[in-house]
């Protein structure tokens, strides 16, 4: 069934997040690898251009999210989270509130803090692997070489997978598990595996 058939017939033709109907397009919500109808949500007018911040954030009609974040569909609720972390940033106090009571599966928790780190790197200079391929945290790399561990006293081998990952002040950093021991890699020696995989 073609992306746009099939989220008409969830939706009910309405817009997944404020339930009009009017100029109804789809949204990937990302990231995508390919475009199916899991990794896509109905949007109308209103809603498209400020998830896309090519409009400002009208704060008072995504009050909206209030019912969308209870949805049963996983994109649905990711993109709800994202924006309700958006408005909670600006100040909104009724966002964060929404925010303490939702509740998603751990995969669904992932694909929403990844657009979120995404949205805060836009700001900041960002950490780039030894390809130039931007890391977040919670980005899972592996060594493209064997890096000895001062302190340590162990080598950790290429192709260690390093998990998880946390950011620091300095992009050229990033901290990391290796052998139980959590330390500082340079980013040069790291190649970034993807976050999970689409099915």
């Amino acid at each position: 069934m073609p992306i746009n058939a099939a989220l008409t017939e969830r939706s009910n033709g309405c817009c997944e997040l404020c339930a009009s109907t009017s100029e109804l397009s789809i949204f990937e919500v990302p990231p995508v690898k390919e475009p199916n109808s899991d990794k896509s949500v109905l949007v109308c007018s209103t809603c498209l251009p400020q998830i896309e911040k090519t409009a400002e954030m009208d704060n008072n009609h995504w009050r909206c999210l209030n019912d969308s974040m209870w949805s049963q569909v996983p994109a649905v609720q990711v993109t709800a989270f994202r924006l309700l972390t958006r408005l909670s940033k600006a100040g909104e106090v009724w966002a964060q509130d929404l925010l303490d009571m939702m509740y998603m599966e751990d995969e669904q928790k992932a694909w929403a803090e990844y657009g979120v780190a995404a949205d805060e790197i836009e700001a900041v200079a960002p950490t780039r692997d030894s390809n130039g391929v931007v890391l977040l945290a919670g980005d899972n790399v592996t060594l493209i070489k064997d890096l000895e561990v001062k302190g340590g006293n162990f080598t950790a081998k290429r192709g260690t997978p390093v998990r998880n990952i946390s950011l620091t002040e300095n992009p050229e950093h990033i901290e990391g598990r290796v052998n139980g021991v959590r330390i500082v890699l340079l980013t040069t020696y790291l190649k970034k595996m993807p976050l999970f995989e689409d099915k």
